[in-house]
């Protein structure tokens, strides 16, 4: 029987969701008989052409060779996943996209007449088809475990929906807005982090992006409650999500 083949591609990132897929180690032994790793540069020097059954892409687009390189793995790959905040938001790099780049490259390097790049950072999902995200900074373990799981069994994966205040009440986390006046985009975020910065005291910041009918206009009636500055509104989304498009219009309506 011929095993699905599995490719994993980087653009413009930090590596980290890669690392996350390689921090699976023990679940992935448990079905590396069922997959063909054929393609993961990060992993291994193998490279196997395609087509591959699945393709995993981590990074967000910022040059036009990027352009044509997801446009040529769309074609080779039956399903194709964004992973992490650069691929399903346009990353932290996305901060250029409300930025003069040209400015920004003369002031970082020597030779900028070297540099080519485009003004924006935008998601995977700009540019070409996607079958499936998975959101967070870095990607989930978990969900990579299931995504993976999923396409062997020829089933939909099963990812959270839901919003990150709902983690908090599993968890038993109380509300750090409610109880120590923290600014929180728990209300307006996908759960999937596993709880991480609100129970340790801290308010979350969005790394997994806006969930679906994300109401940020009553979030910032509640910041302006709690006497957050604008400029301290506007930061909040100003993180690895900022160009997440519930969260840029709820930036800009602070300008």
């Amino acid at each position: 029987m011929t095993r699905p083949k599995l490719a994993v591609w980087k653009f413009a990132s930090c590596d980290g969701c890669q690392l996350s897929i390689l921090d699976c180690e023990d679940e992935l032994l448990a079905i590396a008989d069922r997959i063909d790793i054929a393609y993961f540069p990060e992993a291994s020097s193998r490279m196997a052409p395609g087509p591959y059954d699945l393709s995993l892409v981590e990074g967000s687009i910022t040059t036009a060779d990027d352009v044509a390189r997801i446009k040529d793995i769309r074609d080779q790959s039956r399903t194709l996943v964004a992973i992490g905040a650069c691929a399903t938001a346009g990353g932290i790099q996305a901060l250029r996209n409300t930025a003069d780049v040209a400015e920004w490259t003369r002031l970082v390097y020597p030779r900028p007449e070297y540099i080519e790049t485009l003004a924006t950072s935008t998601a995977i999902a700009d540019h070409v088809r996607v079958d499936l995200e998975l959101h967070g900074c870095p990607v989930s373990k978990a969900q990579l475990v299931e995504l993976v799981t999923a396409v062997l069994a020829g089933r939909r994966p099963q990812i959270p929906s839901a919003v990150q205040c709902v983690e908090c009440k599993r968890h038993g986390t109380p509300c750090v807005m409610v109880s120590h006046g923290t600014p929180c985009l728990g209300p307006v975020t996908r759960a999937g982090c596993g709880n991480l910065c609100p129970s340790v005291g801290r308010g979350c910041y969005g790394c997994f992006g806006p969930v679906e009918g994300a109401n940020t206009d009553a979030l910032a009636a509640q910041f302006r409650r709690l006497g957050l500055p604008e400029a301290a509104r506007r930061a909040l989304y100003g993180g690895v999500t900022c160009a997440a498009p519930a969260f840029a219009a709820a930036r800009g309506r602070h300008d």
